[in-house]
């Protein structure tokens, strides 16, 4: 008779690429079972693959291929897995878009709202499945990948920054409700990290960590069930000092930071600084 305890489980969004690929590979090579979700099953597949499974082993990984809006799919997933494999260990809101907006402009009034319901109200539906299960086992840990971006706001980021800030104060709201039951909730807040989603960027990021460098770091704070944690260390230096920089000081210099294309990429955030429209001309 077989009495081997089973692996534990991690459920993961946003794992197709960046740093979702990157914690995924880093919890395959420790054994874990995998719930991989994104909209792409191909590139699901290929994340498996990298991280040295066969897609097809239904004992080692499910691939989830559905769009995290769809939040009542995403329970129903949710619910399947929990009555298939059991409640994992770990549940990692990932899954996040990030497009400069020009609110001037009204076709970015409903990028800003993708932002919101991808980045804020997709991670609260992935995490909420698993909190009464957690709560009644008095064990496991709840993350969220927020970033250092909503710490303070930043000209043409008006959508993202308040997509991560709203999404830190949800998981600070979280933590304090679930302290007594032993379930952590972790808040990872990112710097630059080498991700698809920066690739694009045509401004300077300082302190640019890998994917893998960020995975290698992340697993330990979530072991730790840390409250939050910033990745890496010399960016929370920095968004610590920005939160303690008057409004004055700060409205000042804060037009200088290099903006993000808008999603059509046709023209500048009408608030772009003479400096950075020479940084997107090439010159």
């Amino acid at each position: 008779m077989n009495t081997a305890t089973p692996a534990p489980i991690v459920l993961l969004t946003g794992a197709s690429s960046g740093i979702g690929a990157a914690l995924a590979a880093a919890y395959a090579a420790r054994g874990w079972r995998l719930a991989l979700v994104a909209r792409r099953a191909e590139l699901l597949e290929q994340v498996a693959r990298g991280a040295g499974l066969d897609p097809l082993d239904a004992n080692r990984v499910r691939l989830i291929a559905l769009d995290v809006r769809d939040t009542g799919r995403l329970r129903l997933e949710a619910d399947t897995l929990m009555r298939e494999w059991g409640c994992p260990q770990v549940v990692i809101a990932n899954a996040g878009i990030s497009h400069g907006v020009d609110l001037s402009q009204a076709d970015d009034l409903d990028v800003a709202i993708d932002i919101m319901n991808i980045n804020w109200a997709a991670a609260l539906a992935t995490l909420s499945p698993f909190i009464a299960p957690m709560r009644e086992r008095r064990s496991g840990a709840l993350v969220g990948i927020a970033s250092v971006a909503g710490v303070r706001g930043l000209p043409c980021h008006a959508a993202y920054c308040a997509s991560k800030a709203a999404l830190i104060r949800s998981l600070e709201s979280l933590r304090v409700e679930l302290r007594p039951s032993g379930v952590k909730v972790v808040t990872l807040s990112p710097g630059y990290i080498e991700t698809p989603m920066t690739a694009g960027n045509r401004f300077r990021m300082p302190f640019l960590i890998s994917a893998a460098e960020f995975a290698r770091r992340a697993l330990p704070a979530i072991d730790a069930g840390r409250a939050y944690v910033t990745i890496p260390w010399q960016m929370g230096w920095l968004s610590q000092f920005l939160q303690l920089v008057p409004r004055a000081v700060f409205d000042r210099y804060a037009g200088r930071y290099g903006r993000k294309a808008r999603k059509d990429d046709t023209q500048p955030c009408r608030a772009l600084t003479r400096r950075n429209r020479m940084r997107r001309d090439g010159k």
